[in-house]
C-alpha cells in the first residue's frame, strides 16, 4: 500500500504542472498537421503486483485534449500469501501452492476517458494523460486439482500404490506423509491446466482504476504507450483463493502495461 501511495504523489507532483501548461498550447494532441484522429484502439499486455493479464480498447477522441475509452481486460489474480512448493521426494516433481483452493481470473468490462497533460512536440516526444476507468468485474474461480500419491507398507518400505487426480481438500491433502490419519498419502503436484474448468464459480463484482498513459509512437496514426496505474477490484461475496486465510473480498494491485494500437477515421 504504501508503494502504490508513493507512486501516486510523485506522479501526481511531477505531472500537475504539465497539466496546467498543456491547457495554454495550441491544440495539438493525435493530430497530423492539425487534423485530430477520431478513433483509436489498441491492445496490451500487463504485469500487476498479483499477476498478468492482457486487454483491449477503443474509443473516440472528443476534443484534442479528452477522449472517451471502452475496455475490456482478463488477468490472473494470485492471493499475496501463495508460495509454490514441490514435492521433493521425487525427481522433476511438479510444483504447486499448498493451501491454494482456487485459481481467480478475473474479466473487466468498463468505460473511462484520458485527459491530456503534456502533448508531444511537434518534432515527437512522449504524450502524458492521466486516466480513469470503472465498471463491472466478473471473478472466475476455478477449483485446484493435484495429484495425490498414496502409499502401502511393503518389506518395511513405502510403496507408491497410486496415483490420483483430485480436487483439493486441506482436510484430506498433505505435502507430506503421516499427516493424514486415514491414509498414507502426500501431494505430488499439481494437476492438468484444464481440470476444474467444469466446475468455476463466478462471483460479480465492480473494478476502478486510475493512472497515467505515457504514449511515444513517432506516428501520430499508430499508439505505443506505456501505462503506469493502480486498480481496486471490489466483489459483494468473497471470494475464496487460500484455505488457511480470510477470504478475499477486495484485491488492490498496482499495474505496468504495454499498449500498441492505431488511430482513424
Amino acid at each position: 500500500m504504501r508503494l502504490y501511495a508513493a507512486i501516486i504523489i510523485i506522479s501526481i507532483t511531477f505531472l500537475t504542472p504539465l497539466y496546467i501548461s498543456a491547457q495554454d498550447i495550441a491544440e495539438a494532441d493525435t493530430v497530423d498537421m492539425g487534423f485530430l484522429m477520431r478513433k483509436e484502439q489498441s491492445g496490451n499486455i500487463m504485469l500487476h503486483t498479483l499477476g498478468y493479464g492482457f486487454g483491449y480498447r477503443f474509443g473516440t477522441n472528443k476534443t484534442y485534449y479528452q477522449n472517451r475509452m471502452f475496455e475490456f481486460d482478463f488477468l490472473e489474480m494470485k492471493a499475496p500469501n501463495q508460495v509454490r512448493r514441490y514435492n521433493e521426494n521425487f525427481p522433476n516433481p511438479r510444483s504447486y501452492v499448498y493451501g491454494k483452493l482456487n485459481s481467480l481470473f478475473i474479466i473487466r468490462a468498463g468505460i473511462g476517458k484520458q485527459h491530456l497533460l503534456n502533448r508531444k512536440p511537434y518534432w515527437g516526444g512522449v504524450e502524458v494523460r492521466a486516466f480513469y476507468y470503472g465498471g463491472l468485474d466478473i471473478g472466475l474461480a476455478k477449483p485446484t486439482y493435484l495429484y495425490i500419491n498414496y502409499y502401502s507398507v511393503q518389506n518395511n518400505q513405502l510403496i507408491v500404490e497410486r496415483t490420483n487426480l483430485e480436487r483439493y481438500n486441506p482436510e484430506k491433502h498433505f505435502p507430506y506423509i503421516g499427516a493424514n490419519p486415514n491414509d498414507l498419502s502426500d501431494i505430488y503436484g499439481r494437476g492438468p491446466i484444464l481440470s476444474g474448468f467444469s466446475k468455476i464459480k463466478f462471483y460479480p463484482g465492480l473494478y476502478a482504476k486510475g493512472g497515467f498513459n505515457f504514449e511515444f509512437s513517432s506516428q501520430n496514426d499508430r499508439i505505443k504507450a506505456i501505462e503506469i496505474g493502480a486498480a481496486v477490484d471490489v466483489f459483494p461475496k468473497p471470494v475464496p483463493i487460500m484455505a488457511f486465510s480470510e477470504d478475499n473480498y477486495v484485491f488492490i494491485t498496482g499495474y505496468l502495461s504495454f499498449h500498441i494500437g492505431k488511430r482513424s477515421n
